[in-house]
């Protein structure tokens, strides 16, 4: 209840909007999520209501824990999470620490098309496939590849209709076995595959480039994570003509790392603004410490790339200091997050500010265009080609 409680008045002194917020709405979403955890372990209490509120957010917490009392760990753990669901905010959540012991186990199963953050994209087009598998893993194990389609997952299929299943993602992730009806692209076989988790070796994502022709050269960038700017400095001391920069799959990091990257490729350029609930936007610029490549900017971009990623790419369209090659951005990136420690050992992750884009656009929900629209498919995954580095070199 303590953790409830700390989780509650975090969110209305520090989030974005808290000060303002509505406490009968938080506390409307954490309650809606404590009594639904009880229907779906057939605890529910015959008493159980949520109690008249006034607004006033200590009355209003008083009365909803006298209510709950000692309240149930399961539920209350819930309620935490529904609270910060209910903000409908990607940069806010709730986040545990992991109680496993030892290596980590899974499916290896690392990536699917349509990923849009911890759920499917709604926007996605069927089909539904493959993009990444661990070696040595379960899966790699089962004789699946990238580019594989994604039929059903446990008797679910990936599309009703047009639209994505999103239930999906809990048949993929929920411990235990897995049965996967998958088809292979390049024959049309279909097959139904039982996988089971087991140990998996997951490498820290590392930038990777090679050289894609004379006077260009091709960079992964996997995430926006510290030191990742120099990194990818490192692997262009050359100062290439071009430069082709792979952001697909990339889920953000730090805007600090965002702003340095860009100084290689402009200075003295806005390249997005934080903007408090009230108050004047901060304009975050470019870092001109940076010396210049003088290169020409080709930017890889897809659906998973998200938060710092789409912050990076917005800068790079806005202010004409590149090409963007690929699918539309997530639109992810409400803003960066800071972290409260609760009692528990658990945080609750919240964005301060709001996220424009340098033409002080929002970018959340939303995503940022590509000038090239490429998308990649699952054949061109499981065949070995790439439609984006192809586009890319055809417009050198």
């Amino acid at each position: 209840m303590n953790t409830l409680r700390q989780a509650y008045f975090c969110v209305l002194d520090n989030y974005y909007s808290g000060p303002g917020m509505d406490p009968k709405e938080l506390l409307r979403s954490a309650f809606a999520a404590y009594t639904q955890n009880l229907m779906r372990r057939g605890a529910d209490r015959r008493h159980l209501q949520l109690p008249a509120l006034s607004g006033n957010r200590d009355t209003d917490w008083a009365a909803v824990a006298k209510t709950l009392g000692d309240g149930d760990p399961a539920a209350l753990r819930a309620a935490i999470a529904g609270m910060l669901a209910g903000l409908h905010d990607n940069h806010a959540r709730w986040v545990r620490p992991d109680p496993s012991q030892g290596e980590p186990i899974g499916t290896g199963i690392a990536g699917v098309s349509a990923e849009h953050g911890p759920q499917l994209d709604p926007a996605a087009r069927p089909p539904l496939f493959i993009t990444r598998v661990l070696p040595g893993s379960p899966a790699a194990k089962a004789g699946i590849r990238p580019g594989d389609i994604v039929v059903k997952a446990n008797g679910v299929p990936a599309f009703i209709g047009d639209t994505v299943n999103q239930s999906l993602v809990q048949a993929i992730t929920t411990p235990g076995a897995v049965r996967l009806t998958l088809k292979r692209p390049t024959t049309g076989r279909t097959r139904t595959v039982e996988l089971k988790q087991g140990p998996i070796t997951r490498q820290p994502p590392a930038v990777t480039s090679k050289k894609l022709a004379d006077g260009v050269t091709y960079v992964q960038l996997p995430g926006f994570s510290e030191g990742a700017a120099d990194q990818v400095l490192a692997k262009l001391r050359d100062k290439p003509e071009v430069v082709v920069l792979d952001l697909r799959g990339n889920g953000g990091g730090s805007p600090r790392e965002v702003t340095r990257l860009l100084g290689a490729f402009a200075h003295g350029k806005v390249t997005s603004y934080f903007c408090p609930l009230k108050g004047e936007c901060v304009p975050n610029r470019t870092d001109d410490s940076v010396p210049l490549l003088g290169s020409r900017l080709l930017v890889l971009t897809d659906r998973g790339c998200a938060s710092a990623c789409e912050d990076f790419s917005a800068a790079v369209k806005d202010n004409g200091l590149g090409t963007l090659i690929g699918t539309r951005t997530a639109g992810a990136v409400s803003g960066p997050s800071q972290a409260y420690l609760l009692d528990d050992g658990s945080a609750v992750l919240l964005p301060k500010v709001r996220h424009l884009g340098p033409a002080r656009e929002i970018i959340d929900t939303i995503g940022v265009p590509v000038d090239h629209h490429v998308p990649m498919t699952a054949l061109d995954l499981t065949t070995g080609r790439d439609p984006g580095v192809a586009k890319a070199l055809a417009l050198l």
